[in-house]
């Protein structure tokens, strides 16, 4: 029978990819992760995805959330936080852990479970522990789901600052003088791990920075000037990570670089400079975010200071396994040196982060920044690669 003359239905439109953006987290990073994704979900082109909001409490709820930008905003110095975008005080959302099924669950006491679709993609924009680290990265890779950034390697290097210089310093890019406190060291001997602080300062000079070995945004970092700003920097750090670091002041000018994958491989943006804050003893948490001391992009560099940086940004990349984006921090020393500092393998994505803002620079627009990175992770596969 011939079906020349029965009515055709007409073909479904192709389904937009879907991008489910995570953020918040238990970290204390939870209200700049915040304030990224409000950026991230402004700037995904709606024509071409779906997008699908999850927000992690403090607590470590996953919560289905608003899709509201201009809520996920820093106001009168105050942090968003998930709980107060969240649709629900009980509700959480379930990610598969089966490679084969990609639906995300919603669930509510009570109430029978309801799914909210498949999710193609997940955009990441936790900062710090319990999401940048490494920890997030596994859970995707358990269920077969395709995520922006770097696996689970990269971004645990990337979180643990010891662990990062190590690998640096392996691959023969140069670090500044440190040391590590482990909690074992400090809970069996204190004074001693205090004596090594003072032995180190003793060697190098003060002032020193102490700061947790596995945290971001400046937070908890202390200049300690002298002896008696010790104790009260090492609690400070401790109220973050058992796990401290401490390193000698660098004197030199604080340098950045983005580095964002390409189809022919990672490529270095135009550096920035980030000057001395007036207002602030170094660049720290406010200087960053409250108060918003602007960087210098470009940075007033000569063409071969700019090349060497930047080609050490893509090491950096390269030394770490990294994907998808880094935001590569170094000091220029007073001889006209490059010091290697961190890498940053989910950068701020605020509007007056330093890495939109160096893409910017070099061609790419904030949109096309995110688009670029979407398709990336929904091209790459997840597992060994």
């Amino acid at each position: 029978m011939s079906t020349e003359n029965l009515p055709q239905s007409p073909e479904q439109p192709p389904r937009k990819p879907r991008v489910a953006v995570v953020f918040g987290g238990r970290s204390s990073e939870h209200g700049i992760s915040v304030v990224t994704a409000g950026a991230v979900l402004k700037a995904i082109d709606r024509t071409k995805y779906d997008v699908l909001p999850i927000g992690i409490t403090q607590d470590g709820r996953w919560a289905l959330t608003a899709d509201a930008p201009e809520r996920m905003a820093i106001i009168d110095r105050r942090q968003p936080s998930v709980d107060l975008l969240a649709e629900s005080d009980e509700g959480g959302v379930v990610l598969p852990v089966d490679p084969s099924n990609r639906e995300v669950v919603y669930s509510e006491p009570g109430s029978v479970p309801k799914a909210l679709g498949e999710v193609d993609v997940v955009f990441p924009v936790l900062h710090g522990p319990y999401g940048e680290d490494g920890t997030l990265q596994g859970l995707l890779e358990l269920s077969g789901v395709p995520y922006v950034g770097s696996g689970v390697l990269a971004s645990a290097v990337g979180q643990d600052k010891d662990y990062m210089k190590r690998v640096f310093t392996s691959f023969g890019l140069k670090v500044g003088p440190y040391l590590v406190i482990r909690p074992r060291e400090w809970q069996q001997d204190e004074q001693g791990a205090r004596r090594r602080i003072v032995d180190f300062a003793g060697e190098h000079g003060w002032p020193l920075f102490v700061k947790p070995a596995r945290a971001g945004s400046s937070i908890g970092i202390t200049k300690v000037d002298d002896l008696s700003g010790l104790d009260e920097a090492i609690a400070e750090a401790q109220r973050h990570d058992p796990k401290i670091l401490v390193e000698a002041a660098l004197r030199g000018r604080e340098i950045e670089c983005g580095v964002l994958e390409f189809e022919d491989g990672p490529r270095a943006s135009v550096p920035a400079e980030i000057p001395p804050p007036d207002a602030h003893a170094y660049y720290d948490f406010e200087a960053k975010y409250i108060d918003s001391t602007p960087g210098i992009v470009p940075a007033p560099l000569t063409p071969e200071e700019t090349a060497e940086v930047q080609r050490l940004a893509v090491d950096a990349f390269e030394a770490a396994s990294c994907e998808g984006l880094v935001r590569a921090d170094f000091f220029l020393t007073e001889d006209g040196e490059f010091v290697i500092n961190e890498i940053n393998t989910m950068p701020g994505f605020t509007p007056i982060s330093m890495y939109p803002q160096m893409w910017q620079a070099s061609g790419v627009g904030y949109p096309e920044l995110v688009d670029r990175l979407i398709q990336a992770a929904l091209h790459r596969s997840t597992g060994l690669r």
